[in-house]
Order: C-alpha cells, then sequence, then structure tokens
C-alpha cells in the first residue's frame, strides 16, 4: 500500500483519547505514523511527548521534543479539548480562561511551532472547532469562546497559507467519548441522545489529510443525524 506523503509523521494533540487517539489509529490504519501531544501518554506505543496546552512554552517544547526524537511533521491535527460548563458568573475565572487557553491558544501554539517544518514539507493542518463553534448556547460561553476563535483563526489561517499548506476545518457534533465524563448531569447527553462514532470522525480526518495536490477540504461538519447543535 503506497502511503500518502502527508500521513508520514501527523501529529495528534489530544492523541491519547477520544478523538485525538482515533486518528491515530486511523492514520496507522492507512499506513501513516502518528505521534502523539498530550497531558497523558497514549495506551499504544507511538512517539509521545507531555504537554499541557494551556502553557505555550509546554506546546512549542513538544512540537521541537518530537521534531527531533521522531521526525518532522508532514501533517497536524489539533484533536485536545476541554471544557467548563456552567453560567458566567458561575464559573471560576481561572476555569473559564484555561478552555480557552488549551482550546485556542493551545491550539495556535502549537500550529505555530509545526509551521515551518509544513512549509517546508507543503504538509496540512486540520482543526477542531465544533458546533458550538458556530452556534452558541447557554452555559457554554467558555467553550464557545474558545471554539469560535478556532473557527476564526483556521479560515483566516487557510487564507494565509492557501498554496503552502493545507488548512481544513473540522467541525464535529457531539461524540461518544469520555469527553461528557464529569459533568453534572445537566451537563450530560440524555440517556437517548445519538453521539456519533469517534472513528467515523477520524475517518474524516484522514480524507483531508490525503487529498491530491490542488485540492482541499477547507471545511467538514461531521455529526450524528440527530444533532441538536446543528444546523
Amino acid at each position: 500500500m503506497t502511503t500518502h506523503a502527508h500521513l508520514d509523521a501527523v501529529y495528534v494533540t489530544g492523541g491519547a483519547s477520544g478523538l485525538g487517539a482515533a486518528v491515530v489509529q486511523a492514520v496507522e490504519k492507512h499506513g501513516g505514523r502518528a505521534a502523539v501531544i498530550d497531558r497523558a501518554a497514549p495506551d499504544t506505543d507511538v512517539p509521545f511527548a507531555q504537554a499541557d496546552l494551556s502553557d505555550t512554552s509546554q506546546a512549542v517544547r513538544a512540537v521541537e521534543q518530537l521534531a527531533r526524537k521522531f521526525r518532522p511533521p508532514t501533517a497536524l491535527v489539533t484533536a485536545a479539548g476541554t471544557d467548563a460548563c456552567g453560567q458566567l458568573a458561575d464559573v471560576p475565572p481561572e476555569q473559564w480562561e484555561n478552555v480557552v487557553r488549551v482550546n485556542l491558544f493551545g491550539t495556535v501554539s502549537v500550529i505555530r511551532a509545526a509551521l515551518p517544518h509544513l512549509l517546508e514539507n507543503r504538509g496540512s493542518i486540520v482543526t477542531v472547532g465544533s458546533t458550538l463553534g458556530l452556534k452558541a448556547v447557554s452555559d457554554a460561553t467558555a467553550y464557545c469562546a474558545s471554539k469560535f476563535g478556532v473557527v476564526g483563526f483556521t479560515r483566516a489561517l487557510a487564507a494565509e497559507l492557501a498554496g503552502r499548506v493545507g488548512v481544513t476545518l473540522l467541525i464535529p457534533g457531539g461524540m461518544d467519548t469520555h469527553f461528557f465524563d464529569g459533568r453534572t448531569e445537566q451537563y450530560r447527553p440524555g440517556p437517548d441522545a445519538r453521539l456519533n462514532d469517534p472513528a467515523v470522525v477520524a475517518e474524516l480526518v484522514v480524507t483531508a489529510l490525503t487529498q491530491p495536490e490542488g485540492s482541499q477540504l477547507r471545511e467538514l461538519v461531521a455529526a450524528a443525524d440527530t444533532e441538536p447543535s446543528w444546523p
């Protein structure tokens, strides 16, 4: 099997669990190699750099470590994310701001660090937004702010890098992962909620990364057919 060049070294933030782990599996299934940037080590034996993406310096250091010990990135998928549900007045400022630091600033920091390599090899980037980066809901001001930011950042980045680095914005709805663990009942999907399979979404990421030269999937929405936050 011939592997697309962009799958030679795919860095995945948040690759130890959830959508990130599914992306790692999908890349390897298609003959590629993945590396993980996360706070926790992945269960699988893949190159790994530990980083708390709320800290810009850790994000940069993780990219540099993998480039040195593994290989420079040919693609980057920013799947790391966090949340802090609740009314604005009830969410402590540090928790609220941490969501923006991880989801938005962490995304920007990793991309900035990887960009020289991606420019050199005409690589690809997939950022992970959310349907709540397009539709605002109550009790999610931090998450919406961060994901609206990811949407705007990615669209501007795609314009900036057009013809040099591929940029795709992935907009997923709710997925069957541990993302909702630890929440109070009111902020969890209901017992009858249908959540998308992260493995299905991960295949779309690989599709975006393996477009033929001159073609780009600029934006993808992936959701269960009954997703309440889309459209």
